[in-house]
């Protein structure tokens, strides 16, 4: 398989500078537009989440039958997928009444299990070896997980630990250097640094959101939810002008 046709059957961005910028942007505009649907337009969070997935449903099935890379479909689905991700961790967090830390150590459990199993059905977990469609399968199951996982363990450190939206944000990007650090000495599977990167950038995303949204005696700045959700979508739309997504390499890594 030459590097042209590889270009051409990979359907998911490299794990380049830009998709990590577009990467924390859509993560924030999920929290953010996840509290809009379930609050602002007072749905609830089950309501919310039963439409949202259902969105979601719709998009991972066009981006599963898709041929190729294609940008605005595959982060119109990642968009959706931490939208829903964000008012099923408050369903099962709030509603449910499990609380953070129950929700986190139960979507962590998740993630793992979705990357057992993936390795166990495949024979190894790749991020950019996105080609086939039981292996998209298995990548869209564990991005769901991880996203909802992002919102419970963003409001674990910002609520049950007490370290507000300010501070948590400061923990999570100095995690996320680690894991740079980690990938430039090439000391940890590049596949293992990406999921890792992947689930961090969620509770990250979700701590900014709340910062924004969140009323000021909850440590927020009480922006309006429309004019976040407008400008960081806006943002979206510039960076992937400026920061030109291209697809992975498929067959360059496993684990």
């Amino acid at each position: 398989m030459t590097d042209e046709t590889s270009e051409i059957l990979s359907k998911v961005p490299a794990a380049t500078a830009g998709f990590w910028v577009v990467k924390i942007l859509a993560t924030t505009l999920g929290e953010v537009g996840g509290n809009l649907i379930s609050m602002d337009m007072n749905l609830g969070y089950l309501t919310a989440t039963a439409i949202l997935f259902g969105l979601f449903a719709a998009l991972a099935v066009i981006q599963t039958a898709a041929r190729r890379f294609h940008p605005a479909l595959y982060w119109s689905t990642i968009v959706a997928s931490t939208t829903a991700g964000t008012t099923l961790a408050d369903y099962c967090t709030r509603s449910l009444g499990i609380g953070y830390t129950g929700g986190s150590l139960l979507l962590l459990g998740l993630v793992l299990a979705s990357l057992v199993s993936w390795k166990l059905a495949l024979g190894r977990v790749a991020a950019d070896q996105i080609a086939e469609r039981r292996v998209e399968a298995f990548y869209w199951i564990t991005i769901t997980f991880s996203q909802t996982l992002g919102t419970a363990l963003g409001d674990w450190f910002a609520d049950t630990a007490g370290f507000g939206y300010g501070s948590s944000a400061l923990i999570f990007g100095a995690a996320l250097a680690v894991l740079l650090f980690l990938h430039y000495r090439r000391a940890v599977s590049g596949v293992i640094l990406f999921w890792a990167a992947f689930i961090l950038t969620r509770p990250l995303g979700a701590v900014v959101g709340n910062f924004f949204d969140k009323a000021g005696d909850h440590g927020g700045l009480a922006i309006s939810r429309p004019l976040i959700v407008a400008v960081i979508g806006g943002l979206m739309i510039l960076a992937l002008g400026l920061l030109p997504q291209r697809a992975g390499h498929h067959g360059s890594s496993a684990a």
